[in-house]
């Protein structure tokens, strides 16, 4: 399960930059005269929400656990 939460926190991290540059493709391409630039930034915004929640599951599972300060 570790491996796993670490490898969907880190595909879903690659897939929010490529919707953000897909959304800046069509943002230049279309010049605002179709829906794909909304419609990639709100995947952008749904899969943001998902590695949120998906990095809770980490830390409440004790997968992620966060840094201790100097000892």
């Amino acid at each position: 399960m570790d491996l796993a939460i670490r490898i969907t926190i880190i595909v879903t991290l690659f897939i929010i930059v490529a919707s953000l540059g897909s959304a800046l493709f069509y943002l230049m391409r279309d010049r605002g005269d179709s829906r794909r630039t909304l419609n990639a930034l709100k995947l952008r915004i749904g899969l943001s929400i998902i590695l949120f929640l998906l990095i809770l599951l980490g830390y409440f599972t004790g997968v992620i656990t966060p840094n201790q300060g100097p000892l």
